[in-house]
């Protein structure tokens, strides 16, 4: 507001300011106050200009009150500064750090103070207790004044109790029951069982998702036509229960009917692509399906010399049926090349080690399936969180784009402290130090040791995945291990050594590695009455061993497969020095096929022969069944035996197939338990130096079938088989409970 002494200026006249005086300022210079009111002695100013520089000073956030005045052409400026932020507090946070708080803040020591900040920040630090589930958490700011226009923000904070989801509730679905389609959900309603997670909290970021989750659901099963009505999240009247609704509407279940495959692209021959789709007629609709099969069109276009490709896939209802017809169109797709690729939010992770995962280089042409395969390879490494790709047109360039890579680092560091129990080792404890990306740099270290009954285990190895900066991985292993073989052949053994590998892919899915290993042997307390064949193994031998390993990996997923299929096969050849040789072969596989969402069938083989050269296979490098590799069995019940001591002997070849069957036992998916019905069945070898008077042997099948569950818990993995034997021989070794555990502190 003006004075009346304005009134000529109000009136249209200027006034000549021949003085201007500055009052009630501190820290700030006067200089600076002028820039701000824009006016000099000599001006001319209307009330125009003289509401202009009063806002101008105002928007500085420098003072708390101006006020300006003319009078017989003397300008005063009346000011008072905002005072600074001496120190800010906060009070009664227990579920965030301090200094979490303190990053969200506009407000900082040594600022300057107003009013408006402190309600900015007051109803941030609500938001971030929101976010965790807090929504009856209350803030109350106090200004404390200190001297020299100084004062303290103390923020007094009352997190209250967290806000859990009471009820989540579904209208309009048939198909599926509740529970069902909250297993498919992040958001969970509150249970005595989920104290270890935050998912039965409200948050409303996750519960946007999981309708997105629930559509992928239903598209999965073939519901085309699904949709969410509406969706709620009603808060109680304590502010401490939230009540989730979704309104649904299903809609009809379609079958697929025809597949056609057509091409635009000019020399391409869409038949000599359609095998590439895995999407079947008469089968019902699956959208992962035909999405995987737009993927293949894309590898399939690529192979034949086409590097802009873009496949899309037009859906067509028949009317009145339940039927729905795929084509997959081939077209041309952009000519587009990426021009820069963008690396953002690794503050701890080197570029170069997020760079090299990428299946193409700047400069290249772009290309969706191998930025989709590069986000996975990322992804895959583990350091993080969430790895966001984004496409943006290059401003000076209509055919180039820029990558930008996005990631949110995690914990890639574990120290494990276990103690548990083996049904072979029995009671055991562990250590185990591993990180994942050592200094950012992308290497793995680790440490490990193991002590139980009859086992004990120390272990140290690094890998270098880039050697020489190409796709080559170098590991290193160190170890100690000593076994109890009392029960089975009665003798000890200890084993010392050292090995250096290296690793390469020859494409996506095939890899190999090669291995030298140098370590010793060791046979002791030999039990008096074993027999003449442990007896004659006793002492140390020094063992020089090159191997080699092709793997294919074609599964969904290595830790646990759900889909596709591996082949290992692998050599051992010992003799560069040392005093044993032999070489062995070992072929494993593994097939698995979804039978249904969570019901998987899984396939395995496996098959190895080991040959001593110019000598005898030694007993601690033959094959013995029994345990793991043939469940119904003790470890190592399975082989020749001795008629004198009854001691296991080992077999110079062995062959095993299984079959199993992994199922959902109806617990919520956090449990992360799973049921198995399993069939084991294996045949072993005899020793070189078999005695048919001396030794027990049957080269007949063996085999059983059992039942068990797998839990993931939250302590550490829990194994329980019950196996018996169907196909046995007299003298094999049995154990129908089979249970390894283990507990982290």
């Amino acid at each position: 507001m003006f004075p009346l002494s304005f009134a000529a200026a109000v009136q249209g006249e200027d006034e000549l300011v021949s003085e201007i005086e500055i009052s009630g300022i501190m820290r700030i210079e006067p200089e600076t106050v002028l820039t701000y009111l824009m006016i000099r002695k000599g001006d001319h100013v209307s009330a125009e200009q003289l509401d202009r520089g009063l806002k101008s000073l105002f928007s500085t956030g420098l003072f708390a009150d101006v006020r300006l005045s003319i009078k017989n052409g003397v300008l005063k400026v009346e000011l008072a500064e905002n005072p600074i932020v001496s120190r800010i507090v906060f009070e009664g946070n227990k579920k965030i750090k301090t200094q979490q708080l303190e990053d969200e803040l506009t407000l900082r020591t040594r600022s300057v103070f107003t009013r408006s900040k402190v309600r900015r920040d007051t109803q941030r630090i609500l938001e971030l207790y929101k976010r965790m589930g807090r929504y009856s958490a209350r803030v109350e700011p106090k200004i404390i004044e200190r001297s020299q226009n100084r004062l303290d923000v103390v923020f007094e904070i009352n997190e209250g109790n967290p806000t859990f989801i009471r009820k989540i509730d579904f209208i309009g679905n048939k198909s599926f029951s509740a529970s069902e389609l909250e297993e498919e959900m992040l958001s969970k309603e509150n249970r005595w069982y989920r104290w270890f997670t935050s998912m039965d909290s409200y948050d409303p970021d996750r519960f946007a998702y999981d309708q997105e989750l629930l559509r992928r659901f239903y598209l999965r099963h073939g519901y085309l036509d699904f949709n969410i009505i509406s969706s709620s999240a009603e808060l109680s009247p304590n502010r401490e229960d939230f009540y989730l609704t979704l309104v649904l509407e299903e809609g009809p279940r379609y079958k697929v009917g025809e597949i056609n495959v057509l091409s635009e692209l000019k020399g391409l021959d869409a038949e000599t692509v359609a095998d590439a789709v895995t999407v079947k007629p008469g089968t019902w609709y699956n959208n992962i399906k035909v999405e995987n099969s737009e993927l293949a069109l894309i590898n399939a276009v690529g192979a034949k010399g086409f590097p802009f490709v873009d496949v899309s896939s037009e859906l067509k209802r028949r009317e009145g049926e339940n039927i729905v017809d795929v084509t997959f169109l081939i077209k041309e797709g952009q000519h587009l090349f990426i021009d820069e690729i963008q690396i953002m939010g690794n503050g701890r992770t080197q570029d170069r080690v997020i760079r090299r995962e990428f299946r193409f280089a700047e400069g290249d042409a772009y290309s969706p399936t191998k930025i989709r395969r590069s986000k996975q390879r990322i992804e895959n490494l583990n350091y993080f969180d969430r790895v966001m790709m984004d496409i943006e047109q290059a401003e000076d360039a209509v055919d180039r784009a820029i990558l930008k890579t996005e990631v949110s680092e995690k914990s890639t560091g574990s120290l494990k402290l276990g103690i548990g129990w083996s049904s072979y080792d029995g009671p055991l404890a562990e250590v185990s130090l591993q990180e994942n990306n050592f200094l950012g740099t992308g290497r793995r270290i680790g440490a490990s040791a193991s002590v139980a009954e009859k086992k004990t285990l120390f272990d140290i190895s690094f890998v270098e995945p880039w050697f020489l900066d190409r796709e080559l991985s170098l590991g290193f292993d160190i170890f100690y291990l000593t076994r109890n073989y009392s029960s089975r052949s009665s003798y000890d053994s200890e084993m010392v050594g050292a090995s250096v590998s290296l690793s390469w892919k020859y494409t996506e899915e095939l890899s190999h590695t090669v291995k030298y290993t140098l370590r010793q042997d060791r046979i002791f307390d030999i039990s008096e009455g074993a027999s003449i064949y442990v007896k004659e193994q006793e002492g140390k031998t020094i063992t020089s061993m090159v191997s080699q390993t092709l793997f294919w990996d074609y599964l969904d997923n290595r830790y646990n497969p759900s889909e596709g299929y591996y082949v290992s096969f692998s050599n051992d050849l010992a003799g560069f020095g040392g005093d044993t040789r032999y070489l062995r072969t070992d072929v494993s596989t593994g097939y698995y096929i979804p039978l249904s969402d969570k019901w998987v069938l899984g396939l395995s083989s496996s098959a190895g022969y080991i040959v001593g050269i110019g000598q005898k296979v030694r007993l601690n490098n033959r094959y013995f069944l029994g345990g793991s590799t043939l469940r119904g069995f003790e470890d190592g019940g399975v082989t020749a035996r001795s008629k004198v001591g009854n001691d296991a002997l080992g077999g110079n070849w062995q062959a095993t197939a299984g079959l199993q069957l992994m199922f959902p036992l109806g617990l919520p998916s956090e449990f992360g338990m799973r049921g198995k019905i399993f069939s084991d069945f294996g045949v072993i070898g005899k020793p070189s130096d078999f005695n048919e008077s001396e030794m027990w042997y049957s080269s007949k099948l063996r085999g059983s079938i059992g039942i068990g569950f797998v839990w993931s818990s939250p302590l550490g993995p829990i194994n329980v088989d019950y196996a018996r034997p169907i196909l046995k021989e007299r003298f094999d070794e049995t154990e129908y409970f089979r249970l390894n555990f283990g507990w982290g502190f």
